[in-house]
């Protein structure tokens, strides 16, 4: 028979599990999503250009942009082409945030960067964004093999994360991939920036396939359930049409 002071401790014992037991499903419940384990970020950095030196600006980055790219891996540059104007979009990738602090402050060192390409740039710039985002856990960032055009779709969800509406939202893309009428490159979580907002960014062959995609989509009963379902989460969205530049690595 167990003595009483034993019994005691055992009990005590449960109790501490259960109460452990029960904090570990509060996390659970309570969590907004799986956990971000991949280091490996993006920066997406926007820049609004004086209309009158659009034509400038394209032609100096054209021919002085290697001076920055000798620096840290660019994912992609555009020019928006629809959707709005006189803006240039950039994606660049880093390791961690160590990485990117070193190498900004190595940008600032570099007088070639600072003196053939900045110095001028600087001059010809309205204003500039950045954010910092994370491919979502269920996509990897794929390049597609042929040159065409891609379509930055931005979603602002309501707020709660993936946990609210990232089972709803997933499904909506993938339906949209399945009709194989577009590419999917990258989804991206917003991190730094306007959060609960997720980037999505498309490829394809020209404008006007992406239009007769999106007609034949629409009228796809996957694709008008699954976007009926995520749409309850969503606050606003917003598309442009990206060109790439002539050094981009996503063509």
């Amino acid at each position: 028979m167990m003595s009483p002071l034993r019994l005691v401790l055992t009990r005590g014992k449960v109790s501490a599990w259960r109460e452990l037991s029960a904090c570990a499903q509060a996390k659970a419940t309570f969590a907004t999503g799986p956990r971000q384990t991949d280091t490996t970020f993006y920066e997406f950095r926007t820049y609004t250009i004086k209309p009158s030196k659009m034509s400038e600006f394209t032609k100096h980055t054209n021919e002085n942009f290697h001076f920055r790219t000798i620096h840290s891996e660019l994912i992609g540059y555009f020019t928006m082409e629809l959707g709005a104007l006189n803006k240039v979009f950039s994606i660049w990738k880093y390791g961690n945030f160590a990485e990117r602090t070193a190498i900004r402050a190595k940008l600032a060192q570099d007088k070639d960067f600072m003196e053939k390409y900045l110095a001028k740039a600087l001059t010809m710039i309205d204003k500039q964004d950045s954010e910092i985002a994370y491919l979502v856990p269920w996509c990897k960032l794929d390049k597609p093999e042929k040159t065409g055009v891609y379509e930055l779709v931005t979603f602002q969800f309501k707020p709660g994360g993936p946990a609210v509406w990232g089972d709803a939202f997933r499904a909506a893309i993938s339906t949209h991939v399945h009709t194989g009428y577009t590419k999917l490159v990258g989804v991206f979580n917003t991190e730094y920036g306007l959060l609960n907002q997720v980037h999505v960014l498309w490829w394809n062959e020209s404008p006007d396939n992406r239009a007769a995609g999106r007609h034949f989509a629409h009228e796809d009963a996957r694709v008008v359930a699954a976007v009926r379902e995520s749409v309850r989460f969503l606050d606003s969205q917003k598309n442009v049409l990206l060109v790439p530049a002539a050094f981009s690595p996503l063509k």
